[in-house]
């Protein structure tokens, strides 16, 4: 079975090299020559673990190829999927449909035979009907279906979320449509995914609805947090209790900074947006935005407070600037808040991150970045740990302590040993936990700095 993906961003490369690794012959195309050119060379333009070995494995194979030529791409293919950006359209939070329909349009042009047209990109209710009837306006010799399958590919964890999926959505119009994709994910009957066929707007709108909900899921646990600082309750244990509830589960409870990334600011907008079109608002999803936000800068005052009210002239040591851990995704990342906001109250910023540094040089002006963790910490007042990659979670504290002028953590991960912390000298913050201070803060000594 021939199927092509058109985009080769992070949605598409992880859905076409999967899709290979099924067996399926499929062609990746890109109007970008420069990241079609490094995917031949073997180069992989974004972070996600295990993607490189799996696209060096299937292009090995002759199952995966990379073109800039979207004729060629879909040349025979029984399936075209659409997986290109649909970011927040600015001023008005509606998702930007442009690359979407471009993409169609190009399609209708090349194509040569019947088909059926896939969104993975996640797009608002009533797209599929608008890409049909313009599908069919520009070309009514071919028979030509639309089909809905969106993404639920969490980065750093993609992989394993296309192989190993909770379900796969389908949302098709036609018996044609649905055998194709049925065969397109034929082995995933060997461990028995469920396969929910849908209409098509149905399926459009799980995809929301299900970030929606998940971005609700962080922000309540978050307020929950601050309630607990307020009454001496441990979030963790809170969540944890929560959490061994089968009706609510365990993952999505881990109070933060707030959430970020590629997926649930726009999505959460997006949704907003068509809810508003259709005066059917959900106020619950408006707060959740509302809240998210908030969250970001209140993580500034807790830095602040921990401190003693003032950044004024103080050197803090940020570790982690993605929005989350294995990935280099800058994308809303709760980093490009706190950062600048600590700038602005005169701190000096020195950062780490184990693959954002890239990005976070371009976004991120006047911090100084490190080669390492303990590179940033030597001489650091407060340490704040903004990420939890796993090497963060290891941190030898001991070491920090020597390395560093103050004494201060802020945990914003819950990530750090508090106890441990505490019992090296340090004042630990955390998130939704009592803050704990030693009976004595004090400053390494020149016999710590040299051991070191």
């Amino acid at each position: 079975m021939h199927i092509a993906m058109i985009g080769t961003g992070y949605v598409g490369l992880v859905s076409g090299a999967c899709f290979a690794e099924f067996g399926l012959d499929v062609t990746c195309v890109d109007r970008d020559a420069d990241k079609i050119a490094r995917l031949r060379a073997g180069e992989i333009p974004i972070y996600e673990p295990g993607l490189e070995d799996l696209v060096a494995r299937n292009v090995e194979a002759g199952r995966l190829r990379f073109t800039t030529d979207v004729g060629e791409a879909i040349e025979g293919a029984e399936a075209v999927f659409i997986a290109v950006g649909t970011p927040t359209r600015r001023g008005d939070g509606h998702a930007d449909l442009t690359y979407v329909f471009d993409a169609a349009a190009e399609i209708a042009e090349r194509l040569r035979h019947p088909t059926v047209v896939v969104t993975k990109s996640t797009v608002p209710v009533g797209t599929g009907r608008r890409l049909r009837a313009m599908l069919r306006a520009r070309r009514p010799d071919l028979d030509i279906e639309v089909a809905s399958n969106p993404e639920f590919l969490r980065e750093g964890s993609a992989i394993d979320d296309f192989m190993r999926p909770d379900r796969v959505v389908c949302g098709v119009e036609s018996e044609r449509a649905r055998d194709v994709l049925a065969r397109a994910y034929r082995p995933l009957n060997l461990i028995e995914t469920p396969i929910l066929f849908t209409d098509i707007e149905t399926a459009e709108l799980i995809k929301y609805a299900t970030n929606a909900f998940l971005a609700m899921k962080v922000t309540y646990v978050n307020e929950l947090a601050d309630l607990c600082e307020k009454v001496g309750a441990d979030v963790q244990q809170v969540a944890k209790g929560m959490g061994l509830d089968r009706r609510i589960g365990r993952r999505f409870l881990h109070a933060g900074p707030g959430y970020g990334g590629s997926c649930f600011p726009k999505d959460t907008l997006a949704l907003l947006r068509t809810a508003e079109e259709y005066d059917s608002p959900l106020r619950l999803v408006e707060t959740t935005v509302q809240v998210n936000e908030a969250r970001k800068r209140r993580m500034v005052k807790k830095i602040k407070d921990a401190l003693g009210g003032s950044v004024e002239g103080r050197r803090i040591a940020v570790l982690g600037l993605t929005f989350k851990p294995n990935t280099d995704d800058m994308r809303e990342s709760p980093s490009l808040v706190v950062v600048p906001a600590l700038q602005a109250e005169g701190a000096e910023v020195h950062a780490y991150d184990p693959k954002g540094m890239p990005e976070a040089r371009r976004l991120l002006p006047g911090v100084v970045f490190g080669e390492g963790p303990y590179q940033v910490l030597e001489g650091a007042d407060a340490l704040v740990l903004l990420t939890e990659w796993p090497e963060f979670r290891g941190l030898d504290l001991a070491r920090a302590r020597a390395l560093m002028r103050g004494r201060v953590i802020v945990d914003l991960r819950n990530a750090l040993d508090p106890v441990r912390a505490v019992e090296l000298g340090f004042a630990y913050t955390g998130v939704g936990r009592p803050v704990r201070r030693p009976a004595v803060v004090d400053a390494p000594s020149d016999d710590e700095r040299e051991r070191v």
